[in-house]
């Protein structure tokens, strides 16, 4: 199978389907491994609120990709947050600077996308920047092995300036997100509301998983593994 491009169409979707949280793990990695990319590496977004945990399920589709031979490596978005001078310029809770301000889109493009694209040097930046400390973290370039599966993991990320070659949308409805979401970043709520009837994650991710109740989630794959 090639991959496709973000927002592509495609047949109309299957229902969900219950699954075990480890068995979605399981299920998630055999799909990635089927994928193919004649490009240096498969760019694959797990994409979701903070709510929805998708820097967990992320990291731990790790080890079972590694388990089935293929390279696998997890990059959160947070590493690539805009300097803090810039990234609250209009302070620590403004949803449209969150929305759009936060992560450095460009960056993130330039230093990890187009490199494991089509015609890219496969050499890429795991990191650029310390949410944390707010440093620089000076990271070495990394090359990309043969059949490498990077991983970017994060919110608002289904954007046209970010190609990814695979999609994994975490979803919850604006009910289940406020209430899973902790009090101090209620503030982001709004920003999900507008990207979910702007973007339609759920129509344009190959997989949706789908967390109501994130000890039973149910997975849709609208593009066949």
């Amino acid at each position: 199978m090639s991959p496709g491009q973000p927002g592509s169409q495609r047949p109309p979707a299957a229902g969900f389907s219950p699954i075990g949280a480890s068995e979605l793990v399981e299920e998630l990695a055999g799909y990635l491994t089927r994928v193919t990319t004649p490009a240096a590496a498969l760019r694959v977004a797990v994409d979701g609120a903070e709510a929805t945990r998708s820097h967990e399920l992320a990291q731990g589709l790790i080890d079972p990709l590694r388990r089935l031979s293929r390279p696998a490596i997890h990059i959160r978005d947070d590493s690539f947050w805009r300097d803090a001078s810039l990234r609250l310029e209009y302070g620590h809770h403004d949803m449209q600077s969150y929305a759009e301000g936060w992560l450095d889109h460009g960056a993130l493009r330039r230093e990890v996308l187009e490199p494991l694209g089509a015609g890219g040097s496969g050499r890429f930046l795991p990191s650029l920047r310390d949410p944390v400390t707010n440093r620089m973290t000076r990271a070495a370039t990394v090359t990309a092995a043969p059949g490498s599966i990077v991983i970017v993991s994060g919110a608002l990320l289904i954007r046209p300036d970010l190609e990814f070659d695979v999609i994994v949308h975490l979803a919850m409805s604006p009910g289940a997100l406020a209430r899973h979401t902790p009090p101090e970043s209620a503030w982001t709520l709004p920003a999900f509301a507008d990207y979910d009837a702007a973007v339609e994650p759920d129509v344009r991710a190959d997989v949706v998983v789908r967390l109501e109740d994130p000890r039973r989630p149910a997975v849709r794959f609208n593009r066949a593994g």
